[in-house]
């Protein structure tokens, strides 16, 4: 079993930044990609960034330029950056995980940029 725990979301205003989390446990070695979606409501799961066990990343357009994700294997712990944060970015952000083709899914973490 596979358990990943977002934190990290919150409220801020547009321009600022949010760092999220998500912490990996449970049976997750030799995993093939990790990446953060989110949802808005009334809209779709979309990507926003993803990194492979590799170490190779992929962003969405909107994320590109101001969202970097990254990995600490050490503690099992991906992370998402977010800068210059919009209003267009309010959305539940989840992390996924994949692993000998079955993906799992966090809970999400809300992300509200708002004046």
């Amino acid at each position: 079993q596979v358990t990943l725990v977002e934190s990290g979301g919150g409220l801020v205003q547009p321009g600022e930044s949010l760092r999220l989390s998500c912490a990996a446990s449970g049976f997750i070695d030799n995993w093939n990609l990790m990446g953060w979606h989110r949802q808005a409501p009334g809209n779709p799961r979309e990507l926003v960034a993803s990194i492979t066990s590799g170490g190779n990343t992929n962003y969405a357009d909107a994320a590109k330029g101001r969202f970097t994700i990254s990995r600490d294997n050490g503690k099992n712990t991906m992370y998402l950056q977010m800068n210059s944060l919009k209003p267009e970015d309010t959305a539940i952000y989840y992390c996924l995980l994949i692993r000998s083709g079955v993906n799992y899914w966090g809970r999400g973490t809300q992300v509200t940029v708002s004046s």
